[in-house]
């Protein structure tokens, strides 16, 4: 009898897990997928047209919380681990819960899951999510295009909407996202790279992804989402460390595979980190990877005009997953706010439907909102709760221009940050064997 299993997820590694080891292996029955971290995304299922003809009514994606329910009713014989950006702990608590009720418990490896490319790939990830992944992997292609090379991004997946149409994904173009009503948080991976020139891939099955981007690319760089391992066998693994959030480098799950695994190792927002935590890192990096290359880089912020935040009561707009799962407590925007002199005004009192519910989830992010937006509704509530907040002046610190998707209704500033010129011309160096 085939092994009844059950892949814990969150619609990204656990579909990508599923379509590699599992969809033709004919000694495994997934009976369910779970969902987690991402509101909206259980109740679903997984299509038959992706599941393969071994499923043909598809597979049943459920709410991670009847976890117990699921291994009982449906026999489950094993239950796999298949998402990102959680503690050490929290993979353990799973895993009791697991064998608790009566099944093994186990997580696939990067040898059993990492495609190989007939292209070189260069990979960028990190020890967790907000370390300024996007950042380097735009600096990354910049480098790799001055060499004269063809390159596409093929982006971590986050397949929100109808898994059939993200089957293969293709963005060349500010039009393309539209057409495809990307989320906010698919706009912020996407939207940079395509205003750097960059052709990005994404969507659930990766083979065919691979198979897409080697037609057009003579190298792939893969942008990783959260901190989760490359879906692709790097030919150069860069891993992204943060001294804001020293001590995540060994205790968050997949992050420390990541930078176990590292060629090179950057201690990112080496300009804003607190005093001691660089050569902290340093101290931690030479213990757990100490064949890795490690490279100190700043993410310096620009504002459109600093000045207009001087003295003015300011609502500060974060990336949603940073402040979110990500655990962080500043951003880009925050950081603008208190170098030019800005006083934070706390949007909780103002926060509208769905807006409300991700305040009572994550209550550490205090006075800043994250700019979540997983559908249209929510989209709308961010954009309430922006307009009804009582501020000066609005400072988007989001990868995205936030007014390209809403309306704002009072003044707005932008900030931007890229790696800083010494670090990205010693990426370009290293890259040059590739």
């Amino acid at each position: 009898m085939a092994r009844r299993v059950v892949i814990l997820g969150a619609a990204g590694r656990d579909f990508h897990n599923f379509n590699v080891v599992y969809r033709e292996a004919p000694e495994v029955e997934v009976v369910a997928f779970t969902a987690t971290q991402i509101p909206g995304i259980a109740a679903r299922r997984y299509p038959a047209e992706l599941a393969g003809p071994r499923y043909p009514d598809g597979i049943a994606i459920e709410d991670e919380q009847n976890l117990e329910a699921l291994v009982r009713d449906r026999a489950v014989d094993e239950v796999v681990f298949g998402y990102s950006d959680v503690s050490h702990e929290h993979v353990m608590h799973l895993a009791s819960r697991a064998m608790a009720a009566g099944a093994d418990f186990s997580l696939l490896g990067p040898r059993r899951t990492m495609l190989a490319s007939r292209r070189p790939v260069v990979a960028v990830g990190a020890v967790r999510t907000g370390c300024g992944k996007s950042a380097v992997s735009r600096a990354v292609v910049a480098a790799l295009v001055a060499q004269g090379r063809k390159v596409v991004a093929v982006r971590h997946p986050m397949p929100y909407g109808d898994l059939r149409a993200q089957r293969v994904q293709r963005f060349g173009s500010l039009a393309d996202l539209d057409a495809a009503q990307v989320t906010i948080e698919e706009r912020e991976e996407y939207e940079p790279h395509i205003d750097a020139g960059s052709v990005v891939y994404a969507g659930v099955d990766y083979g065919q992804i691979l198979a897409q981007a080697e037609q057009e690319a003579d190298v792939i760089v893969w942008d990783g989402g959260n901190n989760d391992l490359p879906f692709f066998k790097p030919n150069k693994h860069i891993c992204l460390v943060d001294p804001h959030r020293l001590g995540h480098e060994s205790r968050y799950h997949p992050g420390e595979t990541n930078v176990r695994m590292a060629d090179l190792v950057i201690v990112s927002k080496v300009d804003s980190a607190p005093k001691g935590a660089v050569e902290k890192l340093h101290q931690a990096i030479s213990v757990l990877n100490p064949r890795a290359q490690v490279l100190d880089a700043s993410l310096p912020v620009a504002v459109d005009d600093g000045q207009a935040l001087r003295g003015r009561k300011v609502l500060a707009v974060e990336d949603g997953p940073t402040l979110t799962h990500g655990g962080m407590t500043m951003g880009a925007g925050t950081l603008a706010v208190t170098t030019f002199g800005g006083t934070l005004v706390d949007p909780r009192p103002y926060a509208q439907g769905s807006i409300r519910d991700v305040f009572a989830a994550y209550p550490e992010i205090g006075t800043l909102l994250p700019a979540t937006g997983y559908g249209p509704e929510q989209i709308r509530d961010l954009g309430a709760t922006i307009n009804a907040v009582p501020c000066d002046v609005v400072v988007v610190g989001t990868p995205i221009d936030l007014r390209r998707v809403l309306t704002i209704n009072k003044p707005a500033q932008r900030v931007r940050y890229e790696l800083d010129g010494a670090a990205a011309e010693r990426l370009k160096a290293w890259l040059a064997d590739l």
